[in-house]
Parts: structure tokens; sequence; C-alpha cells
């Protein structure tokens, strides 16, 4: 299936003042396969070392001759790396000793070999106190496919010209196929081979049951990784569709354990933030910029990396999602929020939200632009009032002349203070903004 992210390997690939390149990213979304695909139709041939329980690889780093390293690639494969004309792909590289390490000496003694490592998120990590190569390598991260990436494996290039040039006229046309589609998504989610099985098959029960195999995949990753703190990220991970279910979708530590405190649970959240397996949301205290500025690290949200996984912890009923809008309004729009996350993350962006003390004042997300920062909030529903963004813009903060996104399942409109996007334009219309 085809991903956006080769465009970025392709602009690596050509980069003047290319590094060997880190491609991380949460297990399972799809990074081997975009990374074999990009070395079977860019070079001349392509070497494929996968790191992950393999005698060879474990001993290829035993020091760093980068010479040495080469040469016994080629005599192992049976191949020959030429500079310049090979893809070298070093997979799962934190299962390598000194794999990481390595990639310094590329840059510095191989310039011309195009080398990438593809890592975990959470591997490279607890890696990084083997001398990570600070300077010396390029990085790109790669998320589960987006919606537009969803529409483009099912074939419907045509909608995504539609969404891409913000045709909101033939959106509104199109609203009922677009709508239908989105319910699919919501209920695969961006996992590549769940996404694949859906479309060969269009078979929910084989597309819920390879969403558990990546969950059970999750949970052995908690046990091998941490054996200190593995009950505590399993209690925050099962948490989550809870957490998320409430009216306000702070994360509260009682709801985890009760009488649980945050010096317990800390250390698990991080370690499930870096696997790349929930995104964080921090609070702002004021929607300024830089809006990292006015991050309150002690009050936030979190939400799952993928909606389709969401749906499968929280045993949503497959065809009530597909058949009708209960996947837009179930769990007081978690879906559709934890969906707009997604979609937001993918295009690269730091998202916050907004909440205010002792007031049911709150704005979902707000993210930043070069030259603004932009509240949104999120309705599942065909009933959208604004109470709180229209307060939080036109009265709390009226001096920042904030506009606002609304994102719903109306059509667009633009009320001067605020335009409403349809659900299923979000990524699109992201891009949009973040490129002016």
């Amino acid at each position: 299936m085809k991903r956006f992210i080769y465009n970025d390997l392709a602009k690596w690939k050509n980069s003047i003042d290319r590094k060997p390149l880190i491609l991380l990213g949460a297990r399972q979304v799809g990074k081997t396969f975009i990374l074999k695909d990009f070395g079977r139709n860019e070079f001349e041939n392509m070497v494929y070392v996968n790191c992950h329980q393999n005698e060879f690889a474990n001993g290829l780093f035993r020091n760093l001759e980068t010479e040495r390293i080469v040469t016994e690639i080629d005599r192992f494969y049976e191949t020959r790396i030429i500079q310049g004309k090979t893809l070298l792909i070093f997979d799962e590289i934190q299962e390598a000793p000194n794999g990481i390490a390595s990639l310094k000496y590329f840059c510095e003694d191989m310039p011309q070999l195009h080398v990438v490592a593809a890592g975990s998120l959470l591997g490279i990590s607890l890696r990084s106190n083997e001398s990570y190569p600070v300077g010396k390598v390029n990085t790109l991260k790669m998320y589960p496919m987006s919606f537009a990436e969803f529409l483009l494996a099912k074939g419907r290039s045509g909608l995504i010209e539609v969404l891409k040039h913000l045709e909101w006229d033939s959106m509104k046309a199109m609203n009922e196929d677009f709508t239908e589609l989105l319910r699919q998504y919501y209920f695969t989610g961006g996992m590549p081979e769940a996404v694949k099985t859906y479309i060969e098959t269009n078979n929910v029960a084989k597309v819920r049951s390879i969403q558990h195999e990546i969950l059970d995949a999750y949970e052995r990753d908690i046990a091998k990784h941490t054996k200190t703190q593995a009950i505590n990220i399993h209690q925050v991970w099962e948490s989550i569709p809870a957490q998320l279910a409430r009216e306000n979708k702070k994360f509260i530590f009682g709801a985890v354990k009760r009488g649980a405190r945050a010096a317990t649970y800390e250390t698990s959240i991080q370690w499930l933030v870096d696997a790349g397996l929930v995104y964080k949301v921090e609070r702002v205290r004021e929607p300024s910029m830089p809006l990292k500025f006015y991050a309150e690290h002690e009050a936030f949200k979190l939400y799952l990396f993928d909606c389709g996984l969401l749906a499968c912890m929280a045993e949503a009923n497959p065809n009530a999602m597909l058949l009708g809008d209960n996947a837009f309004i179930e769990f007081k729009g978690a879906f559709s929020e934890n969906f707009v996350l997604q979609q937001l993350k993918s295009t690269g962006l730091s998202v916050y939200y907004y909440s205010k003390e002792k007031s049911t004042m709150e704005v979902d997300f707000l993210y930043q632009t070069a030259d603004r920062v932009v509240p949104i909030e999120v309705k599942a529903e065909e009933n959208v009032k604004s109470k709180s963004l229209a307060t939080f813009v036109n009265q709390e903060f009226r001096d920042k002349s904030l506009k606002a996104i609304r994102i719903s399942m109306k059509p667009y409109i633009d009320q001067q203070w605020m335009e409403n996007i349809p659900l299923y334009a979000t990524e699109s219309y992201i891009n949009t903004q973040i490129k002016q």
C-alpha cells in the first residue's frame, strides 16, 4: 500500500547533505514494508539486515569500522554494496549492540552510502545511552495510515483530490460517501495489516482478530522491556478507553487504581509515550506562542495512537460502528477526538488543550502555525453548539484575535470567528494551514 512518507524518503535520497536515516515509529505501522518498497523502486540493489534475534547482526558492530561492517555484510548475504547504488537497511537496529552508534561512522566514513535504520521509538530511546549519533543522522517519524492514506488504499484517489484542494461544495455533494468511508476508518484505524485485511476480505471478524493480535504484541513488549513497571504500565494502558469515555477527558490517576498517585504512574505513562503507543496532550494556561512555554505538565489527556485499536480495546461492536452514526457519538465523542488527534499528529504538529479550573469551559485541542495559535473543538454530532469555544475566543481571550476551528459532521462554513470543517477533511485542512 502506498504511503505518503515515500515522498519524504525520496527527498532524503536526493538531498545534498544527506546523512544516515533513522525511521522511527511504533511497531507494525509499516516501517519495514515502506523501506523495502523504496529500496526496490529507487536503487539498483537493496541489502536488508534484520537485527532482531540475528546472531550475525548481534556481532556485526563489535567495533565500528565501517569498511569491515560492509565487507562482512557483503560476504554473509552474498551481495555487493555499492555507494550511490545500494540501499542498506538495518531493521530493528535497537536490537544490535552498538548498531545505533555505528551510524555516526557511516556518516563520516561512507557519506555516499544510503543507510537507513528502522526501529521502535521505545527501543531507540532505551539505546540512546549507547553514544547516540547526535548531529550525524536524519530522522523521520512514521505514523499509522491517515484517513487520506486509507482512501488511497481503497482506490479512491478522486476523493483525495477533493480533500486536498478543499473543494467544499464537492464535499457537501459527496458527504454520504465520505461519511461511510470515515465509519470504516474509525473501525479499521490506520494499522496497515488491519486496513489491508478489511479491503481484501471485508471480514470485520478477521480485522478485529488482527487488531487483538497487535494489542497482544504490545502487551508482550511491555513485559519484555520493563520488568519492574510492567503492572503499572498495563494498568495505565487498560484505563485509557474509560478515561476517554468521561465528559472531562483529563487523565485521572484515581481511574487507574483507587488511591493512585501521579508519582507511581509517571514513569509508566512516559514508557507508553516513548513506545509511541499513546499521545500525551498537555494543558496550556493560555493560547500564546510558543504554546510549549505555557504547558502544564501535571494536567494532560492520553489518547491511543490509533482509533481502530481504541475501538478494539473498548470492545466496540463492529457492526454498530459500520452501519450507523454510533462511532461518531459513542463514548462522548471519544472516537472522533482520537481520530482528529491522530490526523493532527500525522502532520507532525505538537498539540495541547485548554480548560479552566472550576469551570466547564474546555477547548479540545490547540496547535500553532508559524504566526498564530489555532483552537479546535471536535463535535461528533449534528448538534454543534460551541459555547465553550465561543467564550474562549470572543470573551476569555478576545485580545488574542483568535480564529477557531470546529470539526464536526456539518459541511464547511466560515463564521468569521470560527470555521466549521467536516471531520473527514481534518488532515487536508490542517496541511494547508501549516504550509502557509
